[in-house]
């Protein structure tokens, strides 16, 4: 190798990165934790090293020059490097404490994760935990998480699961709002009410409908993308959903809906293979494991 030709810091080489991929020095710097001149000052640098001009600024954003999109897609390559470089060294890690970021869907971050943190506190205290809330699948590979619980099993090659567990769903609706609307005693009935859907309101039809239920996109009065969100819409009384049977029990003030339909659905747990080898990955794996089985 001709080391005398590498002639720019790795450093410059991330900020450049960063900076095309966020659209603007200060997005970028909030992504890196750096301060907007000095992130400025690492893109010039690249600039004057390799003797080109990178971007040029449109309005307030900043756009790749054409010298600017050849040098992109090595630089991206470098930065798939430098990923699969840390998964490699953080998975020979023995050291039990440290972080470590489990993503989920805001349901099972508000309702299932929290009593399993606190046993994971009794277990080992030296591990400290981030939540990633999010219904999105989250990307392992660029370690945006290191353990990811899904409701689906994943088919990249790079990526360990393990099905550790089944939920069921089932329809719920306050007392008030049942009493106001009749009690429903049949499917016929329940399909007069309203109800509040998540964000795909023809998969929600498609899955009632399945189950017996002859409802329509009509019926869905009210609708979030935020599970959260949609479950405290339920529990406001404004109608009719879907939830999980386990979460539902920490609201006293719901009642099951037409007990006939009941939905299961996987737990997976999911983790890269090369943090499969981590002592506290792995620590934090199991017991998420044993929790939900």
């Amino acid at each position: 190798m001709n080391w005398k030709a590498i002639n720019f810091d790795w450093n410059q080489a991330r900020a450049f990165l960063a900076t095309a991929q966020e659209g603007s020095l200060s997005a970028a710097s909030r992504a890196l934790g750096l301060t907007q001149p000095t992130l400025g000052r690492q893109v010039s640098a690249l600039e004057d090293s390799l003797g080109v001009v990178l971007f040029e600024r449109v309005g307030r954003s900043l756009v790749l020059t054409d010298a600017g999109r050849d040098v992109l897609g090595h630089v991206q390559a470098m930065g798939d490097a430098a990923s699969r470089f840390s998964l490699a060294v953080s998975g020979q890690s023995e050291q039990v404490d440290g972080h470590v970021a489990i993503t989920a869907t805001d349901i099972m971050s508000c309702y299932h994760l929290p009593p399993i943190l606190k046993r994971l506190r009794e277990v080992a205290p030296g591990i400290d935990v981030t939540v990633v809330s999010s219904n999105s699948i989250q990307n392992l590979m660029r370690r945006e998480a290191d353990i990811a619980i899904r409701h689906g099993r994943p088919t990249e090659p790079d990526l360990i699961a393990k099905l550790v567990g089944e939920m069921t769903g089932h329809l719920y609706a306050t007392r008030d709002y049942l009493e106001r609307a009749g009690w429903p005693k049949s499917a016929e009935e329940v399909a007069r009410c309203d109800f509040v859907g998540f964000d795909d309101h023809d998969r929600m039809v498609a899955l009632l409908n399945a189950n017996g239920l002859p409802v329509t996109r009509k019926n869905i009065r009210y609708a979030s993308a935020d599970g959260v969100a949609a479950w405290s819409m339920i529990r406001a009384g404004l109608g009719v959903g879907a939830m999980s049977r386990s979460a539902a029990e920490f609201t006293p003030e719901v009642e099951m809906v037409f007990p006939e339909l009941s939905v299961p659905f996987p737990v997976w747990l999911v983790v890269h293979r090369e943090l499969h080898t981590s002592k506290r990955i792995r620590l934090v794996f199991d017991l998420l494991a044993d929790s939900f089985g």
